[in-house]
């Protein structure tokens, strides 16, 4: 008898893929310091979608310093969070919350120090 779980997808590709084609607005989030799912293997998977890049690699500010970096696709935006882990809002709780109102507020991220 297996005890290993299968009842999950192994991938969520085709569930991003669905929500791009309803017009669903998604923010991929990373951050750059996390060991389990490294900016790379994110990239790695996202780059499987095909999208075509709108905006390629833009740093982004909080504050006065440099908050992470984005690159727009076309029906996604992928954001990396500088000095954060796997759990980026226990990592970087301010950075987090301006990503939150951005996203809420459908705007981009700041490219500019304020």
């Amino acid at each position: 008898m297996s005890n290993a779980w299968n009842e999950s997808a192994q991938t969520i590709l085709p569930i991003i893929k669905k929500l791009i084609h309803d017009q669903i607005r998604i923010w991929v989030i990373s951050g750059d310091t996390d060991g389990r799912v490294p900016v790379t293997s994110t990239r790695y998977g996202l780059n499987r979608l095909g999208l075509n890049i709108t905006e390629d690699w833009t740093r982004w500010y909080h504050y006065n310093q440099v908050g992470g970096w984005t690159i727009y696709y076309e029906g996604l935006t992928f954001v990396t969070v500088r000095g954060s882990g796997h759990q980026v809002p226990t990592y970087a709780p301010k950075r987090s919350l301006q990503l939150l109102i951005n996203f809420l507020a459908n705007k981009k991220l700041p490219t500019t120090s304020f």
